[in-house]
């Protein structure tokens, strides 16, 4: 009889930031059937919660998953407000969050595996590509929150390490779409590049409204002030639009990375799903923290997150970004970084991508500013990263 091993999967299918929870869960059930569906040692019973955004109901959640259905891992939430109201729950329960979106750094809990993007596999690499290329005077833009506060206090710092200029920083509520304040300050005093940090529909208002912006002030656009991101991927890119073309991202996978493992896998999902349907890091980072859970149950022969987490450090793991690996000092997931820009044809063309995996720097304690500093063109090599 194979090990039935509960799995929560908290993800927001509702609220502001819907569409990035709905790449997340299909990731992560396509996982779920999958190993289900190929009946070895272990079987996964996965319990399926939507919070809609809501704090509290993320709290209330996470409490019935681990008390009501027995469940010692979760796989989910997506914005840092969540995760961060549910990691004392998880501690307290002594169990496993499993958290697969970038997220701005300085976080490390033995009760947590990193599994997106953390600052110097996702911002770093961003301005290391786009400084050189359009300037270093930023516009600041974010969704009122510690993404947005924390991913523009990097910045802020990168771009003083080299010399740069922050020409504005502003903030909207989550879910708010009132962006015209914002690109005033733009027009009035034109940055190189506007790094955003919007979430949902605050980040497709901002969009449509520059793009608006660049039809009639020649100035702009993305060839000229391009707007730069380090959370939009394709599941994103229809509610962006054509407003969206040729600006930039960054993420540790886009659909148009070339691989067998990577062609099996949207062939895989295109059959689950559609075959119109985008496949962004989202829902390729769910799929593969399941079954990475799966395949260390499968080795333990238990669920306990103690004997779990020791053979997550000691083991590769295939996936369709590549191998993935557990740094056992910070429960981080070494990645490969690309830099995407907006094509017409909801993908993006990969512009840069790092030769190798980079080990997960979560408090940027290994960064070299004076080696970011020289390779985007000098400037005052003084970053000085503190929370």
């Amino acid at each position: 009889m194979p090990l039935t091993v509960p799995v929560g999967l908290l993800y927001s299918v509702d609220g502001p930031y819907s569409v990035i929870g709905r790449d997340c869960l299909d990731g992560a059930l396509m996982a779920v059937d999958e190993v289900n569906d190929a009946g070895g040692p272990v079987r996964l019973e996965p319990h399926a919660m939507n919070p809609a955004g809501s704090i509290e109901s993320y709290h209330r959640m996470s409490e019935a998953m681990l008390r009501e259905h027995g469940c010692r891992h979760i796989v989910g939430t997506i914005t840092s407000i969540g995760r961060k109201e549910v990691i004392p729950i998880i501690e307290k329960h002594d169990a496993l969050l499993w958290y697969v979106c970038p997220y701005e750094g300085f976080e490390c809990c033995e009760n947590v595996i990193y599994a997106g993007a953390s600052p110097n596999q996702h911002i770093v690499p961003l301005f290391r590509h786009v400084v050189p290329r359009f300037g270093r005077r930023a516009a600041l833009v974010g969704s009122n929150y510690v993404w947005g506060w924390e991913t523009n206090r990097i910045a802020r710092e990168i771009l003083n390490a080299c010399g740069g200029e922050v020409l504005g920083e502003r903030y909207l509520p989550m879910g708010a779409t009132d962006v015209e304040r914002m690109i005033s300050e733009i027009e009035a005093d034109p940055p190189d590049f506007i790094l955003n940090n919007l979430i949902g529909p605050s980040s497709y208002a901002f969009f449509a409204a520059y793009e608006a912006l660049a039809r009639r002030d020649r100035r702009f656009g993305p060839d000229r002030v391009p707007i730069v991101s380090c959370n939009l991927t394709e599941c994103e890119l229809a509610a962006v639009g054509p407003a969206g073309i040729g600006h930039y991202s960054t993420a540790i996978y886009f659909e148009s990375i070339d691989g067998a493992e990577n062609a099996a896998f949207r062939a895989r999902l295109r059959e689950r799903i559609g075959p119109d349907r985008p496949v962004s890091a989202f829902v390729v980072m769910a799929y593969s923290a399941v079954r990475m859970l799966a395949e260390a149950v499968a080795e333990a022969g238990t669920d306990e997150i103690d004997i779990v987490r020791r053979i997550l450090h000691a083991h590769t793991f295939s996936a369709p970004p590549g191998a993935l690996e557990v740094d056992p000092r910070t429960n981080h997931i070494a990645h490969r970084p690309h830099i995407g820009r907006i094509a017409g044809n909801g993908q993006f063309e990969v512009v840069e991508s790092s030769p190798a995996p980079l080990a997960a720097d979560p408090y940027l304690v290994d960064f070299d500013a004076t080696a970011l500093a020289r390779a985007m063109g000098g400037g005052r090599p003084s970053l000085r990263v503190v929370q």
